[in-house]
């Protein structure tokens, strides 16, 4: 029910605007949160799957390193095609075409026999997803003005760490449950059942999602008026001179299009930590069962949650993106390099990670509502693109650095303290290379 102008005290401009945006923020987000869950789940279940692989294929370190590696590939390559893609067809569309060919993929890896066809399912899943975070975010910024996205941000990126919850969870159960049922090993049960969700979130997003206000029928004339006054305020600011942008072209030509992407090859660094290593690094401190590792693997993402939305609104509240990225990220590579010399504790090891991935979520969630501040509306979507993309590359050499390493000495210790070392730089990059003045925005 809308908030009534004088039971609120607000002019009824403020009080008709909360009311918009949160029935937008109703409408909108959970789908969206659900299908970024299930991403994360397909991308990163293979960390739980890494277990079955072993036993079963023989896979090492280094062979599991290299396979998140070409996943990235596959990424990398397709990622800003995706998103040219999507400035022709529509970001609802776009979404569809990527989860449906995910689900498939997803469910194609049962069927890997040796290391060959584990890196061709790893890069073919990479092709599947490319674009889909980026095309998410554009959609967010033709739904809701800076001052209000990145809350928005911080709500779609709980699909991280609940994807952490439930992917480590269930993967965890399935791998105890149901190996050896129906001839299929643990790990095929995994792709096969976590393969069906994306298909059928598919359906969902082309006949619930549309791609901004003006298409939506469950807004009145006056709320779509309300977001449009908003949004184009908003392209005014972004547009004043010295501030203008002007696609594709302009995007790439930005330098600091390119200094977010150096800091995003940090980003992407401390979330392979996070994402991919979290079991193994607890399965190295002496938790051998299957189902107890998924469940010590839920912990980090569980805290990660609370801190990650209590950045997101601070955030939002202060209009200040820089030090709130940059602190959150520092205190991740202090975690990382404290758990390079942990001793191998369970109880330390875990509360290691717990921090760690609070302070990745926090500083990713408002590290990605930069670029489409900056940005204008048409540069935004490829922008956002590059400067994924560009941290794709150290998320496609970070698993094979730290798989060869633990190969070569035994722990992942070296490695942590190299991944560390990488997110101090993109500290120091984020404040010395964007100003805050450049990031200057208006309440609505």
């Amino acid at each position: 029910m809308a908030e009534h102008p004088a039971v609120t005290g607000r002019p009824p401009a403020v009080a008709g605007r909360a009311s918009t945006y949160r029935t937008i923020a109703l409408r909108v987000m959970p789908l969206l949160v659900v299908c970024y869950v299930v991403s994360f789940i397909d991308r990163t279940n293979i960390g739980i799957a890494q277990q079955g692989l072993k036993r079963d294929l023989g896979f090492g370190s280094a062979v599991y390193g290299l396979g998140v590696t070409l996943f990235f590939v596959g990424f990398i390559l397709f990622e800003v095609p995706s998103n040219a893609l999507l400035a022709r067809i529509g970001a609802r569309k776009t979404l569809v075409r990527i989860m449906a060919t995910w689900g498939v993929v997803t469910i194609a890896t049962l069927f890997v026999r040796d290391e060959f066809t584990f890196y061709v399912a790893r890069f073919l899943l990479g092709v599947a997803e490319a674009g889909f975070f980026p095309g998410a975010l554009y959609l967010l910024s033709r739904w809701f003005p800076s001052a209000r996205r990145t809350r928005m941000t911080a709500v779609f990126f709980i699909g991280v760490p609940v994807s952490g919850v439930l992917g480590s969870l269930v993967s965890g159960w399935i791998m105890h449950a149901l190996g050896g049922v129906a001839g299929l090993a643990d790990w095929q049960w995994l792709f096969l059942i976590e393969g069906i969700p994306p298909i059928l979130l598919a359906v969902l997003v082309a006949f619930f999602l549309v791609d901004e206000p003006e298409q939506a029928k469950w807004l009145t004339p006056a709320q779509k008026a309300l977001v449009r006054a908003d949004l184009e305020a908003e392209r005014s600011s972004k547009e004043a001179p010295g501030k203008r942008h002007g696609g594709m072209l302009a995007a790439l030509r930005d330098p600091k299009v390119w200094i977010l992407g150096l800091c995003a090859c940090g980003a992407y660094t401390l979330a392979n930590a996070v994402s991919y290593w979290t079991p193994r690094i607890i399965a190295e401190a002496g938790v051998g069962d299957v189902l107890n590792l998924g469940f010590f693997s839920a912990i980090p993402p569980l805290l990660g949650i609370a801190v990650m939305l209590l950045v997101g609104r601070h955030s939002d509240r202060t209009l200040e993106r820089r030090r709130h990225a940059a602190i959150s990220w520092l205190v991740a590579a202090v975690a990382m390099l404290a758990l390079a010399f942990s001793g191998g504790s369970v109880l330390v090891v875990v509360v290691l990670l717990a921090v760690m991935a609070a302070a990745h979520y926090s500083g990713l969630t408002v590290f990605y509502s930069i670029p489409s501040i900056y940005l204008s509306e048409s540069a935004a979507a490829t922008g956002i693109a590059v400067v994924t993309s560009m941290g794709s590359f150290a998320a496609a050499a970070s698993p094979s650095l730290l798989g060869f390493i633990q190969s070569a000495t035994g722990s992942l210790s070296l490695g942590l303290v190299i991944s560390s070392g990488i997110v101090l730089l993109a500290v120091v990059v984020l404040l010395v290379g964007v100003k805050a003045k450049d990031l200057k925005e208006t309440r609505d």
